[in-house]
């Protein structure tokens, strides 16, 4: 095992800047996360350190060792990528077989470690197969198991399970969770599935444009996020944005409007100084939105809204509505609700210590509400 450091690194392609200064640790045995929207830089930095790519600028480090002109093979490094990548007129046995066959291991230790890895994925009954004979979870456990079977001093992985259909997603996410659990060897991993971040992370790196927005443990980036495009990004469901005014303080609590007139409080940190008027945005997340029962005792914020389309889950529901202005809110419902509430007129709840406040811009988090507990 080995810790991966980037210190200043930079990287562009022509004339568009990739990688904008980055510096990172990830951590001897530790599973770092890379995630962003799409043209970020997360796979770019997955290629910078196996050594694919060259950076313009900066440095790179596998535990002690400076491997900027180190070529990819002699990194250590194995990565798995999205594609598979397995040599088709090759069985799995010869897939898993040969790097240990280029570095003139000894057949028996070759075949010691390739059975003991199968065993582990439990594709040791398809050893003899060739690719084209496999289900595409069952490639991706071979080209996991070609990496393992090097024992590398870290993994890559760059998108490794989005090939696979949803139940099979979920099932190899809880595999590779398993694996790390059992190997404990340094991971870094991109991903566009929030699942698979909040599942297999110790340490998520936000990235835009090239740069680090934040980093932190998954639930540090889901109660702290630092700006409003984390707060929006970490979540299975994006979280719900209003832009109000500030209205009045008191002791305890700072009161803002919105655009549809209603009025809702929020829980102020004492250091954030409001003028009157000015205008932030209010974040709350859609499980911290509740849809009230006529009967219900609610001491927090209320607001009226509309339902225009509910999607069942089964044990539970994501409500789409609009408030008296048409803003859209999403709702993360505790059971099912029927299609014939569309249209339906309710009342929605929030917590006044269950929501964040962002300035205009939405680059500095001004305040939170509260570390949501």
């Amino acid at each position: 095992m080995a810790s991966i450091i980037l210190k200043n690194i930079n990287k562009s392609f022509q004339d568009s800047s990739i990688i904008k200064n980055v510096s990172l640790v990830m951590e001897d045995g530790e599973c770092t996360v890379l995630v962003g929207p799409s043209g970020c830089g997360k796979s770019t930095i997955l290629r910078l350190i196996c050594g694919l790519e060259d950076a313009d600028a900066g440095e790179i480090f596998v535990g002690d060792r400076y491997v900027n002109d180190v070529p990819p093979a002699s990194r250590g490094i194995a990565m798995v990528f999205q594609s598979y990548a397995l040599y088709p007129h090759m069985t799995v046995f010869e897939n898993m077989a040969f790097a240990l066959q280029v570095r003139k291991l000894k057949k028996e230790e070759i075949e010691s470690r390739v059975l003991n890895i199968a065993n582990i994925l439990r594709i040791d009954h398809l050893l003899r197969r060739k690719p084209k004979e496999l289900s595409g979870g069952q490639r991706q456990r071979v080209a996991i198991g070609r990496a393992i079977v090097r024992n590398p001093y870290a993994f890559l992985f760059d998108e490794p399970l989005s090939n696979l259909d949803t139940a099979l997603r979920s099932q190899m996410r809880y595999e590779l969770a398993k694996l790390k659990a059992q190997l404990k060897t340094t991971m870094v991993y991109v991903t566009h599935d929030q699942a698979e971040a909040m599942t297999l992370a110790d340490k998520i790196v936000v990235m835009r444009d090239g740069a680090v927005e934040q980093v932190g443990t998954p639930i540090e980036l889901y109660n702290s996020p630092v700006n409003m495009f984390v707060a929006k990004f970490i979540g299975s469901s994006e979280m719900n944005i209003f832009e109000v005014s500030f209205l009045e303080k008191s002791s305890k609590l700072s009161v803002f409007q919105l655009s549809t007139g209603e009025s809702v409080s929020i829980v102020h940190g004492g250091y954030v100084n409001f003028t009157k008027g000015e205008k932030y945005y209010l974040g709350v997340r859609p499980e911290d939105i509740e849809i009230l029962t006529k009967d219900a005792l609610f001491f927090g914020n209320k607001l009226d809204g509309s339902i225009f389309l509910s999607e069942n889950l089964g044990g539970e529901g994501i409500v789409h509505l609009s408030l008296k202005d048409g803003n859209p809110v999403t709702v993360k419902a505790k059971k099912s609700i029927g299609e014939s509430s569309s249209g339906k007129s309710v009342k929605l709840g929030f917590h006044i210590e269950r929501s964040y406040l962002f300035s205009k811009n939405g680059n500095t988090l001004v305040g939170i509400a509260a570390t949501p507990s």
